[in-house]
């Protein structure tokens, strides 16, 4: 009976270890994580929008992903996002240990191609998040401002900047420049809460910042005190028409085009408005980027795309993140992410060459 018994086990174990066999790769992608912590790279200093959407999201995708390795947030602030976009891809390991939380990398690559030390091309995307922009200035700007339209009399405005080929200085001055603003260009800021501190002291007085910042530190603040005037935000563009971004949903704002036909009397046109558009349509659409180095190992990035897709229905994201932004970040994570960043990467190389002329030309 014993020897029967031992013969009737065989063929399932032997069909298990076939099973197994099957499948080499099965076991090792499950436990891919397994005992590893993630370095979740902000290309942008503490306390600014980045950092504040990168650690929420470092506080919960762990949780998600088999193996539930802890992410550790780290800044590496410079060059309007570009010293940690480079670092990301020059030295990070690509052991899929270190991955970037990027702000302004898609159009930075876009308008300064020759900064980047790796083809931006080359690195591995694993998602993407639309965004927005809200603009406020200062009350107190001469010669004395009591609404929003009162800022094309602004006198001696000076409008502060991270660097002069990031996302954000370039939409500054292309929304300025249509409005026919006078005024007066520093940048070189390391971050958003460094410049959103020298507009508290009068330095600069005319910025934006995207929706966490603007939501949580802003509008609470000085604009509730009547420091600031906010004016506008950019509106979401897909190539034919204009949508409002869920992040700006409950704030009473006109998105850029109609703020303009309302102090112009006409609609926006000619070829700032042109880049502006090309602009909303690559860095709007891709604001905020989940990215590894170039070639890591495949299952890490299923991994990172399958745990992003499961905080959709993360209850307890939702709330933190309606109690922290006032909105809950939407990342588009499908398999079909890298090609769709490529293929919005692509641009001509006359507007390049413009953009580039354009960066050059920046005031001082």
């Amino acid at each position: 009976m014993q020897k029967s018994a031992r013969t009737s086990l065989l063929p399932t174990a032997l069909l298990a270890l076939l099973a197994l066999c099957a499948v080499p790769g099965a076991s090792h992608a499950a436990d891919f994580y397994a005992g590893k912590r993630i370095t979740l790279l902000i290309n942008f200093a503490p306390g600014g929008p980045t950092d504040i959407e990168g650690r929420l999201l470092a506080r919960h995708l762990g949780k998600h992903i088999p193996g539930k390795p802890s992410i550790l947030p780290q800044n590496m602030e410079g060059a309007g996002g570009g010293v940690g976009t480079n670092y990301l891809g020059e030295i990070a390991p690509r052991d899929g240990t270190t991955m970037g939380y990027l702000t302004g990398a898609a159009w930075r690559y876009v308008s300064v191609k020759e900064k980047s030390r790796v083809d931006f091309m080359s690195y591995t995307m694993v998602a993407y998040q639309p965004g927005t922009t809200v603009y406020y200035v200062r009350a107190d700007t001469a010669p004395g401002l009591k609404g929003p339209g009162d800022v094309l009399k602004a006198q001696g405005l000076v409008i502060g900047g991270l660097s002069a080929d990031s996302s954000k200085d370039l939409l500054l001055r292309l929304t300025s420049d249509m409005l026919g603003l006078k005024y007066k260009y520093v940048t070189g800021y390391k971050s958003n809460s460094g410049a959103r501190l020298a507009f508290q002291r009068g330095e600069i007085t005319y910025f934006a910042e995207s929706p966490p910042g603007y939501r949580s530190i802003v509008e609470p603040g000085m604009v509730a005190k009547g420091e600031a005037i906010p004016l506008f935000y950019d509106p979401g563009w897909n190539g034919t028409r204009f949508a409002e971004p869920s992040q700006i949903k409950g704030v009473p704002l006109p998105p850029f085009h109609e703020f303009y036909k309302q102090v112009k009397g006409v609609e926006p046109s000619g070829r700032l408005w042109d880049v502006y558009r090309q602009a909303l349509a690559l860095n709007g659409a891709m604001q905020r980027m989940v990215v590894f180095p170039p070639d890591v190992p495949a299952a890490a990035v299923q991994d990172i795309r399958a745990a992003l897709r499961k905080l959709d229905g993360d209850r307890e994201y939702a709330q933190d993140a309606e109690k922290l932004l006032g909105f809950v970040p939407d990342y588009e994570a499908s398999d079909g992410v890298q090609a769709e960043v490529r293929k919005a990467l692509a641009i001509s190389d006359e507007d390049r060459a413009w953009l580039e002329d354009y960066v050059k030309s920046a005031p001082n």
